[in-house]
């Protein structure tokens, strides 16, 4: 019998036809909304399945005993997953890491743009038929080109926007991270190492990209935000839960900073309502990733760790090691 494979949203008919060749697999196409007792049920009648951020993988879905024994992520970020009771259950986790790199690190700097020179704000105060004659301040912003970009969590992404920022825009660029690249690295980014303090509190521009986890959990709140200028602008494009978003609505209310552009949220799909009700923040839902090309490339990749799995015994990408036949 072919192993039964679950994909837990909407996805490519062609990712859906790969995986068809070698399982039978169960689609979800219609986007149906699985209540947690539901989700909890379908991954008992699986042996993989294919799962965006939004899905929850953790002791409490799969039981003492699953049938489970792969979970690949469409994803890079993979906080839906609790990876030690994946390994203590004897499931393996994987993500979708490099593809998306360059697509996210336009959008990241995108953002800061939006976020600078007020893009989304007066796109509404034009839509509003308010555009009544020119004003040497009507919606100034920040200058971009020649300031100073503070990048939180130097990866992949980070190491891509910090090239576009210092390469294209002539910006400095400060960085901090758990552990400092190696001067060839930060040759290649024309990027130079400084300590948390000196990141909130000199950067221009402040862009998030680190991964989230319970030490990163609100390293943005509003004792990080008081460090910040009141010029700066905060870009995130990492994970929801890194921000206080109700510290940040509270500093962009009183101005504290000049404004933020956000791609993630904590709680998303839901926002904090005070950010809906801001004009100097730029929202998104949870797109940096979202072309074409690329949104289809991590999908054959999440589909390709399942294959490999099968096939070979090892997913491509794992994020944690199963010892031998538990999986």
């Amino acid at each position: 019998m072919k192993p039964k494979i679950l994909v837990a949203r909407p996805i490519f008919e062609s990712v859906l036809q790969k995986l068809a060749v070698s399982f039978e697999v169960t689609d979800n196409q219609i986007d149906h909304a699985w209540e947690p007792a539901e989700w909890a049920r379908q991954l008992g009648q699986h042996d993989g399945t294919l799962t965006t951020g939004s899905d929850p993988v953790n002791a409490l879905v799969l039981g003492p005993q699953p049938r489970l024994k792969i979970a690949a992520n469409m994803a890079v970020g993979f906080n839906n997953f609790d990876v030690p009771a994946m390994t203590s259950a004897g499931v393996v986790a994987s993500n979708t890491p490099d593809v998306l790199t360059e697509t996210t690190a336009d959008f990241g700097f995108a953002l800061i743009m939006a976020t600078a020179r007020r893009m989304t704000e007066s796109e509404h105060f034009l839509r509003a038929g308010l555009w009544k004659q020119w004003r040497y301040d009507m919606f100034a912003g920040a200058e971009v080109h020649g300031s100073t970009l503070g990048i939180l969590g130097m990866g992949r992404i980070g190491q891509a926007i910090a090239k576009r920022a210092a390469h294209g825009f002539g910006m400095e660029v400060i960085y901090h991270n758990r552990s400092r690249l190696d001067a060839d690295k930060e040759a290649q980014c024309k990027a130079r190492f400084v300590d948390k303090q000196t990141l909130l509190q000199s950067a221009d521009h402040l862009i998030l990209v680190l991964p989230y986890s319970h030490a990163s959990h609100h390293c943005i709140g509003a004792a990080e935000l008081a460090q910040m200028k009141p010029t700066a602008t905060l870009i995130n494009i990492a994970r929801g839960g890194i921000v206080d978003d109700a510290a940040l609505a509270q500093a962009l209310l009183e101005k504290r900073i000049a404004g933020a552009g956000l791609d993630v949220y904590e709680g998303e799909p839901s926002v904090h309502p005070e950010l809906l009700k801001l004009p100097n923040v730029v929202l998104t839902p949870h797109i940096a990733s979202a072309t074409v090309k690329t949104r289809l490339a991590m999908a054959d990749l999440a589909a390709d760790n399942i294959i490999a799995f099968f096939s070979r015994g090892h997913a491509l990408t794992p994020l944690n090691t199963v010892a031998a036949g538990r999986a």
